[in-house]
């Protein structure tokens, strides 16, 4: 048993559904696995049905986590959100130190390989899935490319399938501290913050409980 992600419950009451739910939106993450000196890593879009609970994803076949994975083998996918580092000043409260406030969701389950067949349709899947986010600009599609380039691309690269089995997560938006403190440090991030999206990160810190 692997220990939680962060040792303050507080952080991780999420429940399976906001969990998956903010996988599928995110949509990229990093693929990691046990190797034989070092741990495999991939960093991997994946298209996820949460009521399955499968993703698919496709990696290079010299990426050295595809070569592994000849049977269905156990792995984890980290997906990151929003995180910035908070300055104490911005709770506006004595007697604070600084930390780093985060969204970050872990998925474990079993890495498969999938038959080559799947590629095309794995393929297709992937980008219509970020290509509708783009919209009203038209989609594109594999059959803008030549055959024989498209071929070529294809030849490179491989299908899978994760099938997640358990789900983790850590919400950490300042939920230990009172309401004003929490609503002052959020508003320091939205104009100053330091890190991956942080006016969303100020957003989620608005909404915590």
């Amino acid at each position: 048993m692997t220990a939680p992600m962060h040792p303050n419950p507080i952080y991780r009451d999420a429940p399976t559904a906001q969990n998956l739910a903010f996988a599928a939106e995110r949509g990229f993450g990093t693929l990691a696995a046990n190797g034989e000196v070092f741990p495999l890593t991939a960093h991997v879009p994946f298209l996820l049905d949460a009521e399955a609970g499968t993703a698919t994803l496709h990696m290079m076949r010299s990426n050295p986590m595809a070569r592994a994975c000849i049977a269905p083998m156990p792995a984890r996918l980290s997906v990151m959100g929003p995180d910035s580092y908070i300055s104490p000043d911005w709770y506006e409260m004595d007697d604070q130190v600084p930390t780093w406030n985060y969204v970050a969701v872990q998925l474990d389950g079993q890495l498969e390989r999938l038959p080559d067949a799947a590629l095309r349709d794995v393929l297709d899947a992937l980008s219509d899935h970020f290509e509708q986010r783009l919209l009203p600009k038209a989609p594109w599609t594999a059959d803008k490319m030549p055959a024989d380039v498209l071929a070529r691309f294809m030849r490179m690269i491989q299908p899978f399938r994760f099938v997640v089995e358990k789900v983790e997560s850590t919400w950490k938006l300042g939920q230990n501290k009172p309401a004003e403190a929490r609503q002052a440090a959020a508003r320091q991030v939205k104009g100053y913050g330091i890190g991956q999206d942080p006016a969303l990160l100020a957003a989620l810190m608005l909404g915590a409980e």
